[in-house]
């Protein structure tokens, strides 16, 4: 049976299983589609943009200043659209062709491994899918250079990691701690690392294999990825290489095009400094996974919420935990300064009260985490707000780690309810 390709037209000449007929000539073809889905139209945020313009208000400043940061976000993303209206397309029409089959199976073979090995390279989403793209733009032009190739994936993996080195050479991203907020108690505790460009990402997009899968998640918490954060990009990119990647000792040296005695070393010095930038108490990283128990807690966590019982959600919050908002300056490092912070906002008998909130489960960096929705006074819509991701320890909250929501796309989220 004959169809055409809904991306780019073709005929299609083969079924995608018993009963059906296939909607794409090639997983390339499916992706652009998947990707066109869940990405916003520019007039739908040019239109979002106008609607929050309409709705700032300059009073209660942290109000104020949560909208400018969304607007920042929406702004951030008409860029993104602009700069990939005049970029060339990553996977040309061409590739699609009969003689380029091999070519459009490698990249969607190794296209979400190379997107967290960028993202645990960058801590960034956004900047990680960049280079993902990126590296299958460069790979695309030297594809000639195939011909004999005895390992693709290394090919891939040296060209995306020389990417993400080049973007950090030019881009100085080391955390530093998080400096006082004026008029604002953050609590007693140290000030935590301080990442602006840190975002989470979401678990639907680790690889599919069960080992790459497990081995992604369990060093994509956050407190990890802070952690490798800390070490020195060509460090870094060793570590991740030799110790998360699995490669050997040899073809981290190739990868890195540097020698064996040159790898070796930054790798040593790379561990080290990890295990001193790594949280004391936390030795065993294999069960990232959420338990049963910590998905109960997330639930009761969200009741508490939607009560606005206070004290409910209190008793699930240790007393140190820490609550950061990156790219935002605000930081607690105990419940009693959180909730001071929270509480005016959540109170509806409160002056800074901004609405009424409704969550959804979400999954990020193999931890559990919620998607806020706000209803502002007056307004009969729930948007999107904020994604938390929560570190659990000992049955209560440890961490809470606020972004912003210009990625709901990436995790299959809607901006309104």
């Amino acid at each position: 049976m004959t169809a055409t390709c809904r991306t780019c037209g073709r005929p299609i000449e083969r079924t995608a299983g018993p009963g059906r007929t296939a909607s794409y000539c090639s997983q390339a073809c499916r992706q652009r589609a998947y990707r066109k889905r869940r990405s916003p139209a520019a007039k739908e945020l040019v239109s979002d943009i106008g609607d929050q313009l309409n709705r700032l208000r300059l009073e209660p400043p942290v109000v104020f200043h949560a909208d400018v940061e969304a607007l920042h976000t929406r702004f951030a993303q008409l860029r993104r659209l602009a700069r990939e209206a005049r970029t060339e397309n990553v996977t040309p029409a061409d590739v699609t062709n009969p003689g380029e089959d091999d070519f459009t199976a490698l990249i969607e073979a190794h296209r979400k491994e190379l997107r967290v090995h960028c993202y645990r390279l960058l801590g960034s989403y956004d900047e990680a899918e960049d280079l993902t793209q990126e590296t299958f733009l460069k790979a695309w032009r030297a594809r000639e250079s195939m011909d004999g190739l005895e390992n693709p994936r290394a090919w891939l993996y040296r060209i995306a990691t020389n990417a993400c080195l080049d973007f950090l050479r030019k881009n100085d991203r080391r955390p530093t701690p998080y400096a006082p907020v004026p008029g604002i108690d953050s609590g007693d505790g140290p000030p935590p690392p301080s990442m602006p460009w840190l975002q989470p990402f979401p678990d639907d997009q680790l690889p599919d294999e069960p080992v790459a899968r497990a081995v992604a998640s369990e060093t994509l918490e956050l407190v990890f990825l802070t952690a490798i954060q800390h070490l020195p990009p060509r460090q870094r990119a060793a570590v991740i290489l030799r110790d998360i990647a699995g490669w050997s000792a040899q073809e981290t040296a190739d990868l890195l095009e540097s020698s064996l005695a040159s790898a070796n070393s930054a790798v040593q010095r790379g561990r080290t400094a990890l295990r001193e930038a790594l949280p004391g108490q936390r030795e065993d990283w294999s069960a990232a996974t959420p338990s049963a128990d910590e998905l109960a807690l997330l639930q009761r966590y969200m009741d508490a919420v939607a009560r606005v019982d206070f004290d409910a959600m209190a008793e699930l919050v240790r007393e140190d935990a820490v609550l950061t908002m990156p790219p935002n300056p605000f930081w607690f490092t105990t419940r009693e300064a959180l909730f001071a912070f929270i509480r005016p906002n959540l109170d509806p008998a409160s002056p800074m009260f901004v609405g009424h909130w409704r969550h959804l489960p979400v999954r990020a960096n193999g931890q559990v985490a919620v998607a806020g929705y706000l209803r502002r006074p007056g307004t009969t819509v729930f948007r999107g707000q904020n994604i938390d991701v929560l570190r659990i320890e000992d049955g209560r909250i440890a961490a809470i780690t606020t972004f912003e929501p210009h990625l709901y796309p990436a995790f299959g989220l809607p901006m309104t309810l």
